[in-house]
């Protein structure tokens, strides 16, 4: 592949902002951010103001475009999703499998070996249950929540070994801190959801391993003066990332400002979408495990809810929330970015993406100063 010459835009490496400089790329990766005279042979990519970004990395994605992972545990699915999600600047996402049948888990973990390798925007595979606690379910069916047994701990190492990156979502009633350790050295991200443990049972799985929390605050026990809960362990622990969903429905902002000044670890909050089938759709519906998921339209963006008003997933794509964080969350545009780019790689162990830096994947978005996305690439190609 010809080396490309990418001007006309400032350049943000995942850490920092450059000015008046030039990205260049070839065969697919990053070469260099280098001041615009003496550049070497190449054809010139002229970008009309805006920023150019590393591309977006999700780590928690049920559906898009029209179709739920669960609907359809295949690679087929897993490209729809990813595609569904790139006008809107995600070039890496973990498809996520919600609470289901272990037929559909073994078929997500056979899907995702392959499309984990076609490049295609799907960088590994979130199972985010059965291993949940009934008593914080959310929008997942209770009845098929069960306890960690020692061959679903095989069968998660197994399945890493092939797809590379894995991440679990377990709930610390329903895993043992040993297995939470055997899961962890084997490269498996564990992250703890769903789940009403008490702060004393959170943190002895972080220090087996656990690596994270899924979308911080929602579906866990809550901080008390004398109980922290789930949420309370994880502000607290310098070493754990969370995740969270910034959409002005699951959390309200006073919590996550809260939360941005109070976590220990620096760098250690990062976006995640949680979205469902309708971004990337028209439509105004979609099924869950049997139930109708409806689109509520009013605040920063519509929310999805069950007929009982149960939040299910959400509605916003990574570049909606990025604006909600700067509008919102008093955080700075590079933070911004930061959170949906560098951050997000860090806590899943892609060392290849998230900056723009030499001998790394150039996946890219263009982004105008508004933060509306008008293109992507992949490895240098074009999406």
């Amino acid at each position: 592949m010809a080396r490309k010459i990418y001007v006309g835009a400032r350049i943000f490496d995942g850490e920092r902002f450059h000015d008046d400089k030039a990205l260049l790329v070839a065969n697919g990766l990053v070469e260099a951010i280098s001041a615009k005279t003496d550049l070497p042979e190449g054809e010139t990519v002229l970008l009309d103001g805006g920023i150019l970004a590393p591309g977006f990395i999700d780590a928690q994605v049920n559906g898009g475009g029209g179709r739920m992972l669960n609907d359809e545990p295949s690679t087929a699915s897993m490209y729809l999703i990813a595609d569904g999600h790139r006008p809107y600047g995600t070039t890496s996402l973990l498809p996520t499998l919600i609470t289901d049948t272990g037929e559909a888990t073994a078929a997500a973990i056979e899907a995702a070996k392959e499309a984990a390798k076609a490049n295609r925007g799907v960088a590994g595979l979130h199972l985010e249950g059965p291993h949940l606690a009934p008593a914080r379910k959310g929008a997942h069916l209770a009845e098929l929540m069960r306890p960690v047994e020692d061959k679903d701990v095989k069968a998660l190492v197994a399945a890493r070994q092939s797809i590379g990156t894995l991440l679990v979502t377990m709930a610390a009633e329903q895993v043992t801190a040993r297995q939470v350790r055997e899961l962890s050295e084997a490269g498996v991200t564990v992250s703890i959801g769903h789940s009403d443990c008490s702060s004393e049972q959170a943190e002895a799985r972080f220090d087996a391993g656990a690596r994270g929390v899924t979308h911080l605050f929602n579906a866990m026990s809550q901080i008390g003066h004398r109980a922290p809960g789930l949420a309370g362990a994880a502000i607290d622990h310098p070493a754990v990332w969370c995740g969270i969903i910034a959409d002005g429905h699951h959390v309200d902002p006073k919590a996550l400002r809260v939360a941005l000044r109070a976590k220990r670890g620096e760098g250690k909050l990062f976006f995640v979408t949680d979205a469902m089938s309708l971004v990337g759709s028209k439509s105004d519906t979609f099924m869950l495990n049997g139930r109708v998921v409806r689109r509520e339209k009013g605040g920063f963006c519509s929310k999805l809810v069950l007929a009982d008003g149960t939040l299910a997933g959400s509605d916003v794509d990574m570049a909606s929330t990025i604006r909600y964080g700067i509008t919102y969350l008093d955080l700075s545009l590079a933070e911004a970015l930061r959170m949906a780019t560098l951050y997000p790689a860090r806590f899943l162990r892609l060392q290849d993406r998230g900056r723009l830096s030499p001998g790394l994947r150039a996946d890219l978005v263009h982004l105008t100063d508004g933060i509306q996305v008008t293109k992507t690439w992949i490895s240098g190609k074009p999406n």
